[in-house]
């Protein structure tokens, strides 16, 4: 059984030798493409494996094409929509990802970005403090309730909303859950987004929601840049000029907000919610203990193609 690691964005060492250990003990044989800088080379790489483990990396119908033996592939984190599902499916290949290992790392984030933001960027001037603001949280998965946890310590009201999560969920862990995220918006001080990038959530943060947030807003993005309208959300930091915009995604507008907002606006050069090592080891063995699974007990519990 050949288990290829293809990154773009390599894994740690020290999560490379964890990941060998895990499949050794199976049996699998474990191959490496790393930093690759053309897609030909994943093309020739994956010809013989028999299951893929993924960070950022793209997997598209011409991948699944040359990868005749390939049954499975885990994306190492928890965002997965750079697979092609469909084509994964239509060439009966299993696509898993690792919900919950990097959880705690974004969580984190938030809080090293909020603080950088209420000190107004650590230029000097007096900012203002997190405890007594009301935090909303946009999904209340994994991340959200690890956020909730530490904002907790922060001394903060915390909101969520979730369409999925039930109400019981979201109180049982301390969270006041509200009814919609138009009510989230309007009673939170500060909006963090941990949606999914989906067809219904796709632009949905546009110029209507976000206005209904209070005076000296804060709209916190670790989740996905699509989520984002941001035609509409320049816009709408043009016309109130106490709205802050804080991403962990580059927007394709990168230019215009630093240019425009330039004292209400940052994003991290690269995506940073993962990039721990603890959060690289975690996920990267998570996925080789996924695929042994898979192939030994038909477990397919991370599953999320159909």
């Amino acid at each position: 059984m050949k288990v290829l690691i293809a990154t773009i964005k390599p894994f740690a060492k020290v999560a490379i030798e964890d990941i060998k250990a895990e499949l050794d003990k199976a049996g699998y044989k474990m191959a490496l493409l790393e930093k690759y800088t053309d897609k030909t080379q994943l093309l020739d790489a994956v010809k013989d494996a028999d299951a893929l483990i993924i960070r950022s990396d793209k997997i598209d119908n011409e991948v699944f094409d040359a990868a005749k033996n390939l049954k499975i592939v885990v994306r190492a984190g928890a965002g997965y929509d750079n697979v092609d599902l469909a084509a994964a499916t239509t060439h009966g290949v299993c696509v898993m990802n690792t919900p919950g290992q990097n959880s705690n790392a974004v969580a984190e984030l938030v809080f090293g970005l909020l603080v950088y933001t209420v000190r107004n960027f650590y230029n000097g001037k007096s900012g203002t403090e997190l405890m007594g603001k009301n935090l909303g949280l946009l999904a209340f998965g994994n991340v959200g309730r690890n956020v909730a946890r530490i904002a907790k310590g922060f001394g903060m009201n915390v909101y969520a909303y979730d369409a999925f999560c039930p109400k019981e969920t979201i109180e049982k862990a301390g969270v006041i859950a509200v009814k919609s995220t138009e009510d989230l918006f309007k009673k939170c001080d500060i909006v963090s987004l941990h949606i999914p990038a989906t067809a219904e959530t796709k632009n949905s943060i546009n110029y209507e929601l976000v206005n209904k947030m209070p005076q000296n807003g804060i709209l916190l993005n670790t989740a996905r840049k699509e989520v984002i309208n941001e035609s509409e959300l320049i816009k709408l930091m043009e016309d109130r000029d106490d709205i802050k915009y804080i991403a962990d995604i580059m927007p394709d507008a990168n230019d215009t907000f630093i240019k425009k907002f330039p004292d209400r606006y940052f994003s991290t050069p690269k995506k940073m919610g993962a990039q721990t090592a603890e959060a690289n080891i975690n996920a990267g063995v998570a996925a080789a203990k996924q695929i042994v699974g898979f192939f030994k007990d038909s477990c397919e519990k991370f599953r999320v193609n159909k």
